[in-house]
């Protein structure tokens, strides 16, 4: 393959790919608006933002792609400088993952009622965050493709710290519901139901990030890795809207019985956590 394929064919499939994901986004979202019109204001404008930031990251990859190919195309500068929209992308990418990974934090938070397990995912998701901003600016700095392989330091801390953080979090979560289980079929379903859900989106963004640094690192001078890069912040917005539309759209009577009767102690805790986590209530109280 000449060098315009493997420098543009994998950015043009990554944005197909995310436009793709955009338009599963845009149904999950509306999915949610009907059916959780009760849910706690700050995660309506939680869902929200995402949706207008996942906008924004669609037409900043379209105007990624619109530059080398149509406004430069033929040119050197189109072979050789990178795109000037490119290191917005990796700030959009950010924006989205910190703030999801902190809901997840909070989630675990509401769950174990712990500090430790919720302080690490954030600490991590911040550090994340830092490092998706430091690569932004190395990315505008860079200038020209020939520099991308100085960039790799920078990629692997970024990536790793967000493939940490959501492996944190989904064997985190998991062992939290699982050493919470009450014994009564209803709200072992429910906890049953997150545990698998938390363990698929998880593993799909994390997938998603260590396949970026491993394209980078293996084919460093090609694009290949924009194929798994540019559809990763939808991919937490899926995710995500993927757990939210999971649940029940209120609570049923088994599910108001099981948190009043039998359970006992931590056992009715647990359901009653459980219940209030599926209305999309906040449950500090």
């Amino acid at each position: 393959m000449s060098e315009v394929d493997l420098r543009f064919g994998p950015m043009l499939i990554g944005v197909l790919l995310n436009m793709m994901l955009y338009g599963v986004v845009v149904t999950q979202m509306f999915t949610y608006y009907q059916r959780y019109t009760n849910d706690s204001a700050w995660i309506r404008y939680l869902m929200l933002y995402l949706l207008i930031v996942e906008t924004a990251n669609v037409v900043n990859q379209c105007g990624i792609i619109f530059e080398p190919l149509i406004i430069r195309y033929g040119t050197p500068t189109a072979i050789n400088k990178i795109p000037k929209l490119l290191p917005a992308d990796t700030i959009l990418i950010s924006i989205v993952s910190a703030p999801i990974q902190l809901f997840a934090a909070w989630r675990i938070r509401v769950i174990t009622r712990a500090f430790i397990l919720p302080g690490l995912v954030a600490l991590l998701s911040l550090g994340a965050f830092g490092c998706g901003v430091n690569m932004s600016i190395k990315v505008y700095l860079a200038s020209e493709f020939r520099n991308f392989g100085t960039l790799a330091e920078q990629a692997i801390v970024w990536l790793a710290l967000s493939a940490a953080c959501d492996v944190v979090i989904a064997v985190g979560l998991t062992h939290a519901l699982y050493t919470r289980k009450t014994g009564f079929s209803v709200v072992d379903g429910q906890i049953n139901r997150i545990i698998r859900l938390t363990l698929e989106t998880g593993a799909f963004t994390a997938l998603d990030a260590l396949g970026n640094v491993m394209l980078f690192l293996v084919l460093p001078e090609t694009n290949v890795n924009f194929i798994a890069a540019f559809p990763l912040s939808a991919l937490y917005t899926c995710s995500i809207l993927a757990m939210m539309n999971s649940r029940e759209r209120r609570k049923t009577p088994d599910v108001e019985k099981a948190t009043h009767t039998k359970p006992q102690g931590n056992h009715a805790q647990t359901s009653i956590v459980v219940s209030k986590f599926e209305a999309g209530v906040c449950c500090d109280n």
